[in-house]
C-alpha cells in the first residue's frame, strides 16, 4: 500500500503535554488534513495541517476535551466552544468554512434514519427554538423578524432590503393575483403572510405553533389593520383545513421530517385548488441525504433535518402528480443573510449575554458562524421549489416578471 503524505508542521512542545496528548492531537490534525488551521494544546504544542498561513488556531483547553474531540469530533467541538474549553484565535467563520470543506472530501452520503415526527414533538421542538423571547431576536433580525433566507437583488443591498426583496420574490413566483386565497405552513413571525395580504390583495390563512410568534403575528395584523385578511393559526401543516389557491411554506419543511413528507404531500394536495392550485416551498437543503450536525440537533435545532430534494419531491410531489415548475439555489444569499446576523449578533452580545449566559451567546455564534460557513463551503444549500397541477397550461413562458418592480415601487 502506498504511504500516505501529508502537509503537517509540528513545532516544538512546550512543558505539560504528553506523548499521548501529542498523538492525539496529531489524529485529529489528520483528519483535517489540507484546512488552513493550526491545533495548539494547552502548553503550546501545536500542529499545521497545511503549509500555506493558517487562517485560524484552535487552542484546545485541557486533555479531556482533547480526548472528548478525537472520540466525538461533531458533537464535542460545539460543545467545548460553548463551555468556553476551546477557543478559536482569528475569523470563526473562516476556520469553519475550512473545517467545512476539508471534511466534504470524505463525506459520503447517508442512509438516514429518523423517526416520524408527532405534532406533540413539533410542538416540544418549536418551543425550544423559536420562544426564546421575541425581545432576543428582535435584537439581530431586520424590522420584520424574518428568520429565513434573505434575496440580495444586489449584493450591497441592507438586510431590511434584501428581506423585503425576498418577500416579493417569493410572491412573484407564487403569481398572486387581488382577491385570492393562500394557506402558509409555518409563519414565523408574520411578516409574509402580512405582505402577501397588504402588497397582493390576497387573503391568507397562516399556521404555527410557537405562541411567541402567533402573539407577535396578531398583534402586528391588528396594527397594520389586516386582521380581515390574514388569520394566523395555532396549529401546524397536519391541521391545515380547507382549499386555496396557493399554498407556500418558508423555513418549514427542515422541522417535517423524513417520515412524514407524505403526509404533508397529502395536505397540500388536499389543500390546493383542483385546476389552477400552485405553491412554494422554501427550505434548507442538501446536494445528498445527510444526517444534522449532532451538536445542532442537541443545543439549537432539535429535530431538525435538511433534505436533499431527492428526499422531498417523491413523497412530497410527485406521489401526489404535482409538476415541478421550477428550482432555485439561494445558497449564497443564506450566506450573506448570516454573516448580516452574525455582524448583528455580535454588537448585541452583552445585552443577550445578560437576558441569558455566556455558554448560550457562545452557543449561538457558533451555530450562525457554523451555518454561514457551511452555506459558503456548499455543504448547505437553500431551495425554492414552485409547484403547481400538472395539466395546468397557464404557465408563463418567461421568468421575466420575477424580475420586474416590485407592486408600488
Amino acid at each position: 500500500m502506498r504511504a500516505r503524505t501529508t502537509s503537517f508542521t509540528t513545532e516544538r512542545a512546550g512543558a505539560g503535554s504528553t506523548f499521548v496528548d501529542r498523538w492525539c492531537l496529531e489524529r485529529i490534525a489528520r483528519s483535517l488534513d489540507g484546512a488552513d488551521l493550526r491545533l495548539q494544546l494547552w502548553d503550546g504544542h501545536s500542529i499545521a495541517t497545511a503549509r500555506t498561513a493558517p487562517a485560524a488556531t484552535i487552542r484546545i483547553g485541557d486533555r479531556s476535551t482533547l480526548f472528548s474531540l478525537l472520540m466525538r469530533p461533531e458533537l464535542e467541538f460545539g460543545e467545548a466552544y460553548a463551555a468556553g474549553r476551546l477557543e478559536v484565535d482569528g475569523p470563526l467563520v473562516a476556520a469553519l468554512e475550512t473545517i467545512a470543506r476539508t471534511l466534504a472530501r470524505s463525506r459520503r452520503p447517508e442512509r438516514v434514519r429518523l423517526g416520524p415526527t408527532t405534532e406533540t414533538d413539533s410542538r416540544h421542538n418549536v418551543h425550544a427554538h423559536y420562544d426564546l423571547g421575541n425581545e432576543f431576536y428582535r435584537l439581530w433580525l431586520d424590522e420584520a423578524m424574518l428568520y429565513t433566507c434573505a434575496y440580495f437583488e444586489a449584493p450591497d443591498m441592507s438586510l431590511e432590503a434584501a428581506q423585503r426583496a425576498k418577500l416579493d420574490h417569493v410572491c412573484r413566483k407564487l403569481r398572486l393575483q387581488p382577491g385570492e386565497t393562500v394557506i402558509e405552513a409555518g409563519c414565523g413571525w408574520g411578516a409574509l403572510a402580512l405582505h402577501m395580504a397588504r402588497e397582493y390583495g390576497v387573503t391568507v390563512r397562516a399556521y404555527n405553533i410557537s405562541a411567541n410568534q402567533l402573539a407577535y403575528a396578531r398583534e402586528q395584523a391588528a396594527r397594520q389593520g389586516l386582521s380581515d385578511r390574514v388569520t394566523f393559526v395555532d396549529g401546524d401543516y397536519r391541521s391545515i383545513t380547507g382549499r386555496a389557491d396557493a399554498f407556500v411554506s418558508v423555513g418549514m419543511l427542515e422541522h417535517v421530517g423524513p417520515r412524514n413528507y407524505e403526509d404533508l404531500g397529502r395536505v397540500i394536495d388536499q389543500a390546493l385548488d383542483r385546476d389552477h392550485g400552485r405553491g412554494l416551498l422554501h427550505f434548507i437543503g442538501r446536494n445528498a441525504p445527510m444526517t444534522l450536525n449532532p451538536w445542532i440537533r442537541r443545543r439549537v435545532f432539535p429535530g431538525a433535518h435538511p433534505p436533499s430534494l431527492g428526499e422531498v419531491l417523491p413523497p412530497v410531489l410527485e406521489a401526489r402528480q404535482l409538476s415541478v415548475t421550477d428550482i432555485e439555489n439561494l445558497r449564497l444569499h443564506y450566506a450573506r443573510t448570516l454573516d448580516h446576523w452574525l455582524q448583528r449578533f455580535d454588537r448585541h452580545a452583552d445585552a443577550i449575554g445578560s437576558m441569558f449566559d455566556d455558554v448560550f451567546v457562545r452557543t449561538w455564534r457558533l451555530y450562525l458562524a457554523g451555518s454561514q460557513a457551511a452555506f459558503l463551503a456548499g455543504d448547505m444549500q437553500l431551495f425554492q421549489v414552485t409547484f403547481g397541477r400538472r395539466f395546468d397550461n397557464g404557465q408563463p413562458w418567461t421568468r421575466r416578471d420575477l424580475y420586474e418592480a416590485a407592486p408600488g415601487a
